[in-house]
């Protein structure tokens, strides 16, 4: 049986006017009860002064996170801005140990600042690994982000597209993804082609309507400065001075990855984002992004980023179901291995 761990308490000296004390805790305080929920803490507090109890690492953990806020409750505080502090405190001190936890209470912003020039001008990496993915895609051509969904790893590109574009350092934007969920045959579909593969383009928009706003997104559109395209329509092009990034890597071919990569031209930046758990390819057909690993790894101005749950910077439920799904597909790939060895001892003895 497995015993609990000892339960520590932790007093957190927090001054702060009546009204910030508000904006820190939340409606109802239902603020502290998200901490409380995703840390598996309690928290009291008293004319600034909090009390926390839980297991050292997460009292720790819930510290930082009030810190955070605290710091940012000069404005108005969303759930929101509590789920990413959640998300970054949890990514910052997921591997350490008391150093670690330490210096997540006394910074409670990341060391390393990478600000993007958007409409979003505070747009930054929450997570060591998101720093490093913004790090390789400044110092590469080609960069690779792989892992699981939330990480931010097609926001980011597109923030750093943006950025590349308002700074002049390329001319255009081209973003790519592959329509496999159809097979590429979209004829089932209303309307044209721009119309049949426009919802396999969405989460694109959307991140491009975030970072530089409806109208002027549209305006860019319009003028082919920002283009939207289907991966089948790469085929014979050559890009030059242009941001490019390939969504949903995880879904192309072999050959339609190795066709993609080679159409970057002279002044281009290239950044190819997937998840290798989620592949919608026929069983039999093995993907470009994982063949990519292997082929292009030790290719000089290449880059691979690697994401993991603790890097999920959406809502913290999505953290825990890309574990629970880890640890499924973990479980079976032991249990088809054993079942396989057990069949070739069978076999054997036979």
């Amino acid at each position: 049986m497995s015993r609990k761990a000892p339960v520590s308490e932790l007093h957190l000296e927090l001054p702060a006017t009546e009204r910030k004390l508000q904006m820190l805790c939340g409606p109802m305080e239902s603020y502290l009860r998200e901490i409380e929920t995703a840390l598996r803490v309690t928290l009291q507090h008293r004319h600034g002064t909090f009390t926390i109890r839980g297991a050292a690492v997460d009292t720790e953990r819930a510290a930082a996170v009030l810190q955070t806020l605290h710091a940012q409750a000069k404005k108005s505080l969303s759930l929101e801005d509590v789920q990413l502090a959640l998300a970054e405190i949890t990514a910052r001190t997921a591997k350490g140990g008391g150093a670690e936890m330490k210096n997540a209470r006394e910074n409670a912003r990341p060391s390393a600042e990478s600000h993007l020039h958007t409409r979003k001008t505070a747009l930054r990496a929450r997570t060591p690994n998101q720093q490093a993915y913004l790090d390789a895609m400044a110092a590469n051509d080609v960069t690779f982000g792989i892992g699981p969904a939330g990480t931010g790893k097609t926001y980011l590109a597109v923030a750093m597209a943006v950025d590349a574009l308002e700074r002049d350092a390329v001319q255009r934007i081209v973003l790519v993804r592959p329509a496999v969920e159809a097979g590429e045959r979209l004829g089932f579909l209303p309307g044209d082609l721009a119309q049949k593969v426009d919802p396999y383009l969405r989460p694109l928009y959307d991140a491009l309507y975030d970072l530089l706003g409806f109208d002027k997104t549209l305006r860019l559109l319009e003028r082919q400065t920002i283009e939207i395209a289907p991966l089948a329509y790469m085929r014979g092009r050559t890009l030059n001075g242009a941001f490019i990034i390939l969504d949903e890597a995880q879904n192309t071919t072999p050959e339609q990855m190795k066709m993609f990569l080679t159409r970057v031209g002279f002044g281009a930046k290239v950044v190819v984002t997937g998840d290798t758990t989620q592949i919608d390819l026929p069983t039999t057909q093995r993907s470009g992004l994982i063949e990519a690993e292997t082929v292009l790894r030790k290719v000089s101005g290449i880059a691979f980023s690697y994401f993991t749950s603790v890097d999920v910077v959406r809502h913290p439920v999505v953290q825990r179901i890309v574990e629970a799904y880890a640890d499924r597909a973990q479980s079976s790939s032991v249990k088809h291995r054993q079942t396989h060895r057990s069949s070739k001892n069978t076999e054997t003895h036979s």
